[in-house]
């Protein structure tokens, strides 16, 4: 999740770069500021943090959480005042 600035021409220039690569890695937006992505274990989250860090513009904030699947799992969503049904995990491989 970040917050970034967005006064400038440049900084919403930044930002939106930034979320161009966290799509382009993969990730999905959960909310405006808040992207997700499974990533099976915690033995393959290095190189999404590095990308990150590299991809970071210098101004604002951002934080990096980990779950588990079981917590991840007990998420509870609510939209429209219905409770909706966190998303399955991916496969780790899908054959094509």
């Amino acid at each position: 999740m970040f917050d970034l600035p967005v006064g400038t021409p440049k900084e919403r220039r930044l930002a939106t770069d930034f979320r161009n690569t966290l799509l382009d890695q993969g990730f999905e937006m959960s909310q405006f500021s808040v992207y997700i992505r499974f990533c099976g274990d915690r033995s393959h989250t290095e190189s999404y943090v590095k990308k990150i860090k590299r991809a970071a513009p210098p101004d604002g904030k951002i934080s990096i959480l980990f779950f588990t699947d079981k917590q991840f799992s007990d998420i509870i969503n609510i939209q429209n005042r219905s409770v909706q049904r966190p998303a399955e995990n991916p496969m780790q491989y899908t054959l094509l």
